[in-house]
């Protein structure tokens, strides 16, 4: 049984229940824009820094700090469960995270292990661990995310063995050799439920999943290699009462998929209107988002304007919680951050 938190905001915006003002985090919120967080990565390595929980709760509590967000989400990074089923990445400046045997060939899929619940524990007790020093830390302040990438995400990852453009390995694979991908999206799956109920059950107060390439999939291919999948996941830790929010880059020809996959929340990019969004889908899911990450390079003025858009463009009710589209970039001033933070919750308040 949970504590009573101090702001749970944005777990009833998660509810679709009334607020009083529009509650607001940031994908990314901790990391490289702010001069904090690269005082830190100055120590460690990326990999190391993800495995240890002092330093997991140092970078959490960050944006709370600085930002004045209304909600921590969990340092880590999507990867960490697939490395945990056998596969070995390392994580580079230049390209970022790379595989050095991409999951292509039977041998390579026979290899990755399915992680149980107590494995997932065993396996990554770094997880477990900084959940309860960033609990401690925020003393019932405001909710904890917990997060995991989509199987259909992380399947992309695993394929291509660094981030594509062209997607060109897991769509050979995919329209080619179909039974491989789903045997592949199958393990990734029971991982991912297991790996989300670990953190769940170490307190975090709500989790999300990112399929951050899952707009590169058309309606049918969607429909076949993510959404089932997805809604496995989703289905799988829906009786511990968690509220789910899923995300996906490039929604507008899934967002009905997305509001009937059963999640709470439906979290959107920019390049949807947010207007449209809640009329497609109705009381299904709350909106999340989603004001383009590029806003935050303009002064405060310009903020506000784009900002009181998607604030006017939602209207009126319960059910948004505001985001970005995607994840801060990496050289957005951090004054402008704070600014956003601080117009949403200016300027929803008066509703």
């Amino acid at each position: 049984m949970k504590t009573m938190l101090k702001n749970d905001t944005f777990l009833r915006a998660c509810r679709r229940e009334p607020v009083d003002y529009t509650p607001v985090w940031i994908m990314r919120q901790a990391g490289r824009y702010m001069k904090e967080y690269r005082a830190i990565r100055k120590k460690v390595d990326f990999l190391t820094m993800c495995k240890t929980p002092e330093l997991v709760t140092e970078a959490t509590l960050l944006p709370v700090e600085i930002l004045g967000v209304d909600a921590a989400i969990l340092f880590s990074d999507i990867l960490i469960p697939v490395e945990a089923m056998g596969l070995e990445v390392r994580f580079t400046e230049k390209r970022g995270p790379v595989f050095s045997n991409p999951v292509r060939s039977e041998s390579g899929l026979e290899g990755l292990s399915i992680l149980n619940l107590p494995e997932s524990v065993e396996r990554m007790p770094f997880i477990k661990e900084s959940i309860r020093l960033i609990l401690e830390a925020l003393d019932n302040r405001l909710p904890l995310i917990g997060f995991s990438g989509a199987p259909f995400t992380l399947a992309t990852y695993m394929i291509e063995g660094e981030t594509s453009k062209n997607f060109t390995w897991i769509k050979r694979i995919m329209y080619d050799n179909p039974a491989f991908l789903h045997k592949l999206l199958d393990k990734i799956t029971t991982t991912i439920i297991n790996y989300l109920e670990m953190q769940i059950n170490a307190g975090v107060h709500a989790v999300q999943l990112f399929d951050t390439w899952a707009g590169s999939l058309g309606p049918v291919d969607y429909q076949e290699f993510a959404l089932p999948y997805t809604e496995r996941v989703i289905k799988g830790i829906k009786e511990t009462g968690c509220p789910i929010i899923l995300f996906a880059n490039g929604v507008s020809s899934i967002l009905e998929f997305m509001g009937n996959s059963g999640a709470d929340v439906a979290g959107l990019d920019w390049r949807i209107d947010i207007g449209d969004a809640r009329k497609r889908v109705g009381n299904m899911v709350a909106l999340q988002g989603n004001l383009d990450p590029c806003v935050l390079y303009a002064r405060p003025p310009v903020i506000k304007k784009y900002a009181k858009n998607i604030l006017d463009r939602y209207g009126s009710g319960p059910g948004h919680i505001f985001n970005l589209g995607h994840g801060i970039l990496p050289d957005t001033p951090v004054e402008h951050a704070k600014a956003l933070i601080e117009i949403v919750h200016e300027e929803s308040g008066k509703r």
